[in-house]
């Protein structure tokens, strides 16, 4: 059901809501909230909840720090796992300035603006995500190890996947929350697991990664586990990604398909593929940022590391899955669940419509399995990587217009300087590797 504010205040009214949890992202992807009572709602509607927004990482600064939070009810949801007498609800928010403007930097506003751009040429960005994320053991103290809690693999059962249970919770919870729950599995790596959710426009998509998010670490919690979405918390196994499927649909009809009877893609589908990829590089430092998500995008692991496109072939970057008709999709396999989802959303939209504005020429298509071609062979076929850690990736993000004509001057200037001292961090620490490796020898 999509509330209206008349609908949530009703609905709190009459089923014992007492608090609400006003929710909202910060730049890196991080759910904030501000909890109110239930007789502060309709206050809320009308002048937004003011917080302190030189509290929140790329924000604002002290000097115009007062932010507000307007709920929009669209996203009122009661969580399950609260108590049921004196229930929990969430709202999720858009934020303002402290004189009425829209805030900039508001990382669901930046996605709705884009939006509005399709809206305007009457077309509809459907998105479906695809989540991975592992769950571990706790220690004595309860904090997280890397010690999983199955040996299980690709799509196995109980005994093997004793993560079954919880996966099975988080759907039920997920459900009851109005998610619509497509598929879930154990995945390849042991202590792996995936959960997959309906098509949607992806402003709702992007509210409902979030959640899922939340969701997903709470119900593991609860049955004594550790869940994380970092993208290769183990070596030598697969890392966790979040394929994005994505499609243009027009009055209910998928822009994508080339219509009955054949396996290619439509000229629309095409333009924008080739955005994608003329792009990709630029876009990577949102979709893959963290110093972790680059050990991910190795060769061997199930996660791309050339710039390549190809029909259903899994090691390229972009492929289209085999689904035609309505069900014509481009699946971007390099972002992993860390990422804001809106701000990548919104690059994601920004440069397939470059590639459909501008006509851009899609290259041929990778057949074969990129991952065995020998470096002459990726010369000869003018086979790009994507960038091989962050520092690259930020350098990318500056060389391209797109970027920070999408996320506006605030929010790539502030991304870039939180991501450079990440890095600089990381490259000033001394890891465990070189202590092992150098110490004893030199």
């Amino acid at each position: 059901m999509h509330f209206s504010k008349e609908d949530c205040l009703k609905f709190v009214k009459e089923n014992d809501v007492r608090f609400i949890r006003l929710q909202f992202t910060d730049i890196a992807g991080n759910m904030k909230n501000i909890a109110i009572t239930d007789k502060q709602l309709a206050i809320a509607f009308e002048n937004g909840v003011m917080f302190d927004g030189s509290a929140v990482a790329g924000f604002s600064g002290i000097e115009s720090s007062d932010m507000f939070l307007f709920p929009d009810p669209g996203t009122f949801s009661v969580i399950p796992w609260r108590p049921q007498q004196g229930k929990v609800a969430r709202i999720i928010c858009d934020i303002k300035n402290h004189d009425g403007s829209q805030f900039e930097g508001d990382p669901r506003y930046i996605l709705k603006r884009t939006l509005k751009k399709v809206q305007d040429l009457g077309y509809t960005f459907q998105v479906g995500p695809e989540c991975e994320f592992f769950m571990f053991y706790n220690d004595d103290e309860g904090q997280p190890t890397t010690i999983t809690h199955d040996s299980a693999s690709y799509c196995d059962l109980a005994p093997i996947d004793q993560g079954e249970n919880t996966r099975r919770e988080i759907c039920m919870v997920l459900e009851e929350m109005g998610f619509e729950i497509e598929a879930s599995h154990h995945e390849t790596a042991a202590g792996q697991h995936e959960i997959d959710f309906r098509y949607t426009d992806a402003l709702t998509a992007a509210d409902n990664i979030m959640t899922f998010k939340m969701v997903v670490k709470i119900i593991a919690q609860r049955n004594g586990l550790h869940a994380t979405f970092m993208p290769k918390p183990l070596p030598g196994v697969n890392g966790s990604g979040m394929h994005i499927n994505m499609s243009l649909t027009q009055n209910g009809s998928n822009l994508f398909s080339r219509g009955p009877g054949t396996t290619d893609i439509s000229e629309t589908a095409k333009y924008f593929a080739a955005g994608l990829l003329s792009h990709i590089k630029g876009i990577t430092a949102i979709a893959n940022p963290l110093v972790n998500s680059y050990k991910r995008l190795k060769a061997g692991f199930e996660a791309p590391v050339h710039i390549a496109w190809s029909h259903m072939n899994r090691s390229p970057l972009l492929r289209v899955p085999a689904p035609r008709g309505e069900g014509t999709r481009l699946e971007l396999r390099s972002p992993d669940p860390t990422c804001n989802p809106y701000l990548t959303l919104a690059l994601v939209l920004e440069a397939g419509l470059d590639g459909l504005n501008n006509r851009l020429p899609l290259v041929d298509p990778i057949n074969v399995n990129i991952y065995n071609l020998t470096p002459e062979q990726e010369k000869e076929l003018n086979l790009e990587r994507l960038p091989s850690n962050l520092l690259f990736a930020l350098e990318e993000m500056k060389k391209d217009p797109l970027i920070q004509s999408t996320l506006g001057a605030h929010t790539f200037n502030k991304y870039l300087a939180t991501k450079a001292l990440e890095w600089e961090a990381y490259d000033n620490s001394i890891h465990a590797w070189e202590i092992d490796k150098y110490l004893k020898s030199y």
